[in-house]
C-alpha cells in the first residue's frame, strides 16, 4: 500500500472540504474574499458575476466608479472590457460561417484584396482563422502604436501591416495580435455589408438583451466607471481612452450583468433562452486550441496542475486541476478584466475593475479555485509580495541607469539643431520642436503623446511624458544620431514598457 506524505494528506483534506461546500457557501467565500481584496488595494472599484447551471448566482459591485466620489459600482456599472471584445469578433465570424457566407479557412485576400503582410507568401496563405489565433509570425503587441490613442482609421492601420517584420515563421509561434483582429473586423464588414458594430449589436448584443453594452466610449450609458492608475506614487483618474481605431480588437464596454448573458451563451454552446446565436459546431470550433503555447518553468511551478495552454479563436484554453478552462483577459489604461468559462462545471464568471492593481487577476484566480474545488490558496497575499518584488526590480533598473549616466557632458548642437520632423513608413511623423529653449516631442497621429526631452548625456535625452499620456511609462530615452555634416539624421526611441514597441519605429529626418 502506497504511503501518503503529510503534505499529500493536507492537500486531499483541503480538496474534500472544498468539494463538500454548497453553492451558497462558495458564493459567500467569493464575496468575503472580494471584500478583503477591495480593502487591500483600496479600489477604486470592481464588479463580479458568477454563472452556474445557466443561472446568474452572484452579481455584485464593490467600491466606487470614480476616485473621490461616492457613486458606487454595482452589477450594472459599465467598464471597458478591452480584449474581451475579441471573442465577440470570433462569434460574429462564426455566425457568418453558419450562414455559409464564409469559411474559417478562406484566404483573407478574398475579402481584403489589398491586405499585405511583410512576406508576400504569408499574404497569399493567410486565412481568416489565422487572424484570430495569434499565429501570423509577428511579435506580441507588434504594431499596437498604430491603434492606441491614435487618429488612424482601421483601413489606415491594416494598410501599414506590411511594414511589420515577423519574428517567427508563419503558424509556428504565438504572438498576440490586435492588428489581426482589426483585419478580422474588416472581413466581417465586407462579408455582412454592415459595420462591425452594427453586426455585433444586431446579431449578438440585442438577442442577448445586452442593452448596456456599447461599441465605443462615445455612447456610454449612465453608471459607467472611470479608469484609474498610479502615477508618481498616487492614484489618478484617467480620461476614458478612445480605442475606436482598434474596434474589433478592444472597443466594447459592458457590465457584469450583460456579460453574464454572454457567459451563459458560451456555456450553452451558442444558445441563450431558446435563441440560437451560433451553432454548437461553431462553439466547438471557437473553443478549440489551434496553436500550442509554451509554458515556462516558472509558470508551471506557480500552477503545477497546468499541463497545456492553447490559443483558440478569440479565447485561450488550458487545464487546471483536471478541468478545461476557457478564458480571456482585457486591459486598457486603468481598466483590467477577465472572462472565464469552466464547461465541465457548467460555470463561468466575469471580473471587471477600474484600476491597474492586481485585483482582477487575484479575483479570477480565487473564483476559479472555488468553482473547481481547488486547494485553498491566498492569491491576494501572493500578489502583495509580487508587487513588492516588482518595485524592488524597478528601483534596481533606475539605479543601474543612473550609475551608467555620464555626467558633465553637453549636447553637441544647440537645441534648434535637434528640432525637426522625423518619420518612418510604419507610423509616420514625429516632431521635435524647440520651445522656450527646451525640446518637446510630439507624435503626429497620437495627439496625447507629448513629452518634454531633458538632456541625459551626449546626444541622449530623457523622456518626460506629459499628463495627457494615460499610460504610466517607466523612464525612457531618445537618442539622436548626427551625420557627417553635423546635422541630426534620425532618432532612436528607447521607451521600455510591456505593451507598445517603440523599437519598431525608425524615424529619419524628413524636414
Amino acid at each position: 500500500m502506497k504511503r501518503l506524505t503529510f503534505v499529500t494528506i493536507i492537500v486531499l483534506a483541503f480538496q474534500l472540504v472544498a468539494a463538500s461546500q454548497t453553492l451558497d457557501e462558495k458564493i459567500k467565500e467569493i464575496d468575503a474574499y472580494a471584500n478583503v481584496v477591495a480593502e487591500t488595494w483600496k479600489g477604486p472599484g470592481m464588479a463580479v458575476a458568477v454563472v452556474k447551471d445557466d443561472k446568474v448566482v452572484f452579481a455584485k459591485g464593490y467600491g466606487s466608479r470614480e476616485l473621490g466620489k461616492s457613486d458606487p459600482v454595482n452589477e450594472n456599472t459599465v467598464f471597458a472590457i478591452a480584449s474581451n471584445s475579441k471573442a465577440f469578433t470570433s462569434a460574429a465570424i462564426a455566425i457568418l460561417v453558419d450562414e455559409k457566407k464564409m469559411s474559417w479557412d478562406d484566404k483573407v485576400t478574398k475579402y481584403l484584396p489589398d491586405f499585405k503582410m511583410y512576406d508576400p507568401w504569408v499574404t497569399s496563405e493567410l486565412t481568416v482563422r489565422d487572424l484570430v489565433t495569434h499565429r501570423v509570425g509577428l511579435d506580441t503587441f507588434s504594431g499596437d502604436l498604430l491603434w492606441y490613442e491614435t487618429n488612424f482609421t482601421p483601413d489606415e492601420i491594416i494598410s501599414r501591416v506590411k511594414y511589420l517584420k515577423p519574428v517567427s515563421s508563419f503558424r509556428t509561434r504565438y504572438g498576440y495580435q490586435n492588428l489581426m483582429f482589426i483585419a478580422a473586423g474588416k472581413v466581417i464588414e465586407k462579408v455582412s455589408g454592415k459595420s462591425w458594430c452594427d453586426f455585433v449589436t444586431e446579431r449578438i448584443l440585442k438577442p442577448l438583451d445586452m442593452n448596456r453594452t456599447t461599441c465605443s466610449i462615445n455612447n456610454l450609458p449612465d453608471n459607467a466607471a472611470f479608469p484609474h492608475n498610479e502615477s508618481r506614487g498616487s492614484l489618478r483618474v484617467l480620461p476614458r481612452g478612445n480605442v475606436d481605431a482598434g474596434y474589433s480588437a478592444a472597443a466594447l464596454n459592458s457590465s457584469v450583468t450583460d456579460l453574464s448573458k454572454w457567459v451563459r451563451t458560451q456555456l450553452g454552446k451558442g444558445k441563450f433562452e431558446g435563441k440560437t446565436i451560433f451553432s454548437e459546431a461553431q462553439a466547438w470550433q471557437m473553443h478549440q486550441p489551434f496553436l500550442a503555447q509554451q509554458i515556462s518553468e516558472t509558470a508551471w511551478k506557480g500552477n503545477p496542475t497546468r499541463h497545456f495552454t492553447g490559443v483558440a479563436s478569440g479565447w485561450f484554453v488550458y487545464d487546471y486541476h483536471g478541468k478545461k478552462i476557457i478564458n480571456h483577459s482585457g486591459g486598457l489604461d486603468g481598466m483590467l478584466s477577465y472572462t472565464v468559462l469552466i464547461p465541465e462545471e457548467n460555470a463561468g464568471f466575469v471580473v471587471l475593475t477600474n484600476s491597474e492593481f492586481p485585483t482582477f487577476a487575484v479575483m479570477m484566480s480565487k473564483i476559479r479555485d472555488v468553482l473547481v474545488n481547488a486547494p485553498k490558496r491566498d492569491w491576494n497575499a501572493e500578489a502583495i509580495e509580487q508587487v513588492k518584488r516588482n518595485k524592488t526590480a524597478a528601483a534596481a533598473e533606475i539605479k543601474k541607469a543612473d550609475d551608467a549616466r555620464v555626467t558633465g557632458t553637453k549636447p553637441s548642437l544647440p537645441m534648434s539643431g535637434y528640432a525637426g520632423t522625423y518619420s518612418d513608413d510604419l507610423y509616420g511623423a514625429i516632431t521635435i520642436a524647440e520651445e522656450g529653449g527646451k525640446l518637446v516631442m510630439r507624435f503626429s497621429r497620437s495627439p496625447n503623446f507629448v513629452a518634454d526631452l531633458e538632456h541625459w548625456h551626449y546626444e541622449t535625452f530623457q523622456i518626460k511624458w506629459r499628463p495627457s499620456v494615460s499610460y504610466n511609462f517607466p523612464r525612457g530615452f531618445v537618442t539622436f544620431s548626427i551625420d557627417k555634416d553635423g546635422k541630426t539624421d534620425e532618432i532612436k526611441i528607447d521607451q521600455p514598457n510591456n505593451d507598445f514597441w517603440f523599437y519598431e519605429l525608425h524615424p529619419k529626418r524628413v524636414k
